[in-house]
């Protein structure tokens, strides 16, 4: 009589891989038999194991494929044909259409036969299994099922509804209803707030237009349309986000400024509001600052030269470092590294901001406010009696700021702040253009950080490429022939992880100019010629164009977005 063999047990899978101990696996047992969980679940909860090598280990105990989903090209069309919420309540994704009559479909639990005649029932088709991890399948289901359709169908039932009102708003009944979690214009909202978390992007625009009112989304720098609507609908929007924002909802020809706290998902929001009056009525932009995450390093934001070099110049005893770059170039986010970096129970650091865009604990932070005269200038004369150590000033816009700044640095406070220009050699220079005297930028400028933001090829669906010959010949007037036969030029075709861009997310891009003794003594005799001439031969083989190229070469961004950078 043959023997039949044994199955493997989940815990043998993973001793025989030599992930788990028998020690380990008797412990995971004893709390299974207390939690009644999955044994995969317990493993992952005592931290014995990770989610991937569970799911791997599951595969090979039942004989199936294990999918990394990071790593799949999931295809939106073919994923859909389950709806969101079949996918999250069985831990189901489809990864692949199998003929006519069949499916691969990625699971979670690939043990839970129930669920599987339910996903055979709903698909229509047989279902072959394969395993994936519960972490990959809920981030796949938020990059997949976004909201932009839920988006279009909540503002057609807006329509409806002021059409159901002669098509007139009556701002007393609104005001009423808004609070009510059904109202059609409240789950409209809600919606595009949880597709920008999602898309991660940082800014939502709402722009009336003759015909329509188009709703688009700040990605990585680049605006996107994710909706066109109904022009209608616009007053019953704009009501809506004032009385959040507590604005004057009468008030439509003057704009306006406001604050609204929004909670998505797991992720909360501080969101700024701006209104401002057009032909065809009130233009909104929200710049949503995300909370509560993890706060950036200098490291995490610069190469290893340049962070060791604005290391050096923040941990001076005094001075003045300056940010510069246009707007949207990422300015805030590395001054706010460096406040990270210098915070400390011992150092005493004020920061004067329009707006405070984060809060940071242990930092005492101030809003600018002109309509009540609370001027930077102001506000910078009231901190210096505070007793500070660090100073931040959200930036430099006259002579009268920078005066103040240069004299608190004069007078043993380091100084932080952001100035408006090109590039970092033409920041002394326009320093001595505002009016500070030469001798007192040589003595507390310590240096200039100037930085652009780049967007980065999508790491999924990136693929090589060839240049055109203008890109050719851009990159070879930066770069030399050694490093041009080195590159390896790389492009994002667009794919479900990317949205369809081919690109994901933005990496910076720095020059630093640390202010050298010949640049201090063109400083003082106010000489600009020479600070500009000295300052470019310093900075020289690694300004804004060397980085944009060198990202370029590594096929980390292509060659004509490095060129909208830095030209």
């Amino acid at each position: 009589m043959q023997a039949t063999t044994k199955p493997l047990t989940l815990g043998t899978v993973l001793i025989e891989q030599g992930l788990l101990r028998p020690d380990q696996l008797a412990q995971a047992l004893a709390e299974q038999r207390n939690s009644g969980q999955l044994l995969g679940k317990v493993l992952v909860a005592l931290d014995m194991a990770s989610e991937e090598q569970v799911g791997q280990a599951i595969a090979r105990q039942l004989g199936l494929p294990f999918v990394d989903l990071r790593r799949f090209d999931v295809l939106p069309d073919v994923v859909r044909q389950l709806s969101e919420q079949h996918a999250r309540r069985f831990g189901a994704v489809v990864l692949e259409q199998r003929g006519d009559d069949a499916c691969l479909v990625g699971v979670v639990d690939p043990t839970d036969l129930r669920a599987q005649d339910a996903l055979a029932q709903l698909l229509r088709r047989h279902v072959e299994l394969a395993v994936i991890t519960h972490e990959q399948l809920l981030a796949t289901i938020d990059r997949i099922y976004r909201k932009t359709e839920q988006i279009g169908a909540f503002a057609r039932e807006v329509e409806r509804e002021i059409d159901d009102q002669d098509r007139v708003i009556d701002l007393t009944s609104m005001g009423g209803t808004l609070s009510d979690d059904e109202a059609p214009i409240v789950k409209l909202l809600q919606t595009i707030f949880d597709d920008a978390a999602r898309v991660n992007a940082s800014d939502i625009h709402f722009e009336p237009q003759e015909h329509a009112l188009l709703v688009r989304f700040r990605i990585d720098g680049v605006l996107h349309v994710q909706v066109q609507a109904d022009p209608r609908i616009t007053p019953a929007l704009i009501v809506r986000l004032k009385l959040m924002a507590q604005l004057d909802i009468a008030e439509r020809r003057l704009p306006q400024d406001g604050r609204i706290t929004v909670k998505s998902a797991d992720s909360r929001f501080d969101i700024r509001m701006s209104t401002m009056p057009t032909q065809y009525g009130e233009s909104v932009v929200l710049r949503l600052l995300r909370q509560g995450g993890t706060r950036r390093r200098i490291e995490d934001l610069m190469p290893p030269w340049a962070a060791e070099r604005m290391n050096r110049a923040i941990r001076a005893p005094h001075g003045i470092v300056l940010v510069t770059g246009p707007t949207g170039s990422g300015k805030t986010t590395t001054l706010y590294a460096a406040l990270e970096t210098l915070n400390d129970p011992g150092v005493k650091i004020l920061t004067a901001e329009d707006p405070v865009e984060y809060r940071m604990a242990g930092i005492n932070q101030v809003q600018i406010n002109d309509k009540i005269e609370l001027t930077f200038a102001r506000v910078l004369r009231s901190l210096l009696r505070q007793d500070p150590d660090v100073l931040l000033v959200g930036e430099i816009r006259d002579n009268e700021t920078a005066d103040i700044a240069v004299r608190a640095a004069m007078t043993g406070h380091m100084v932080l702040s952001t100035l408006h220009t090109n590039d970092a050699p033409g920041t002394p220079a326009r320093l001595l253009d505002m009016g500070v005297p030469g001798y007192m930028i040589a003595s507390t400028l310590r240096a200039v950080v100037a930085q652009r933001l780049l967007r980065v090829s999508c790491a999924y669906c990136a693929e090589p490429y060839e240049p055109t010959p203008n890109e050719r010949a851009w990159v070879a007037h930066h770069a030399s022939a050694h490093e041009l036969s080195l590159a390896s030029f790389r492009k994002g075709r667009g794919c479900s992880r990317c949205n369809g861009l081919g690109f994901n997310g933005r990496r910076g891009v720095h020059e630093v100019l640390e202010i050298s003794l010949p640049l201090t003594e063109a400083l003082q005799r106010a000489d600009v010629q020479s600070v500009e001439r000295l300052a470019r031969e310093q900075i020289a083989g690694r300004t804004l164009a060397h980085g944009a190229v060198a990202m370029a070469l590594e096929g980390r961004t292509t060659v004509a977005e490095a060129m909208t950078i830095a030209h």
